[in-house]
């Protein structure tokens, strides 16, 4: 039995941190909040939102705070975001599991209105059998559109389903499921922040995808 394999999209599939780390920055300095490394966002970003900038500030930001912090990021990232390429081995592997007839679908926080053209952008929407992007806020985490689209997923059992993912927010929706989960290093959460999900963390995909398929056949 091959492991049915759940794709996050930003900091996994798609090699995006620069335009991550620069688009909090612009919307860091809109609040007066100092700019931020690579290494200290991976050391204190986690999901819901909210709550990393709570680490940052030592409170939670105020709805009006929030409301424009998350303009300004999201305006800043989506013009950055189509000069991000697809992380490393990321178009073969999901070539190479289509033709094999193994199945994947993809489950992102990045709204679908945008997530589905980027797909097309990269040759790789016709990879998926379903790919749901957030339609609702970003404050919140992934459990509960995990569970949408697991439901959706008909004749695959959840724990069929991995979830590959780059934030411990994606081994809490898998674990809400009833699906395993691998995390990857290559996006927002440093190896040290990952490893207290308690699941596998790897440094590429192609382990990802190897320890995911390890996982289902034990």
């Amino acid at each position: 039995m091959n492991a049915h394999l759940v794709w996050d999209w930003n900091g996994t599939l798609l090699h995006d941190i620069d335009a991550v780390i620069e688009a909090t920055n612009a919307s860091f300095a809109e609040i007066g909040l100092p700019r931020i490394t690579l290494e200290r966002y991976r050391e204190l970003y986690c999901v819901p939102v909210p709550l990393f900038y709570e680490r940052l500030m030592g409170r939670l930001p105020t709805d009006e705070e929030w409301e424009v912090m998350d303009d300004i990021f999201h305006r800043h990232y989506w013009t950055l975001a189509g000069t991000c390429g697809l992380a490393e081995g990321a178009a073969e592997i999901l070539a190479r599991r289509r033709y094999e007839g193994l199945t994947q679908s993809l489950c992102s926080l990045a709204p679908h209105d945008q997530l589905i053209p980027i797909l097309r952008t990269h040759g790789i929407e016709n990879h998926f059998l379903r790919v749901d992007g957030r339609t609702q806020g970003s404050h919140s985490g992934k459990s509960e559109q995990m569970a949408r689209h697991v439901a959706a997923m008909e004749g695959i059992a959840a724990d069929r389903m991995v979830v590959i993912g780059d934030a411990v927010d994606d081994a809490v929706a898998a674990r809400h499921v009833g699906a395993m989960a691998v995390l990857y290093t290559g996006g927002s959460h440093s190896r040290a922040s990952l490893e207290t999900a308690g699941v596998p963390v790897v440094d590429t995909l192609e382990q990802a995808v190897e320890t995911a398929e390890a996982l289902v056949a034990a």
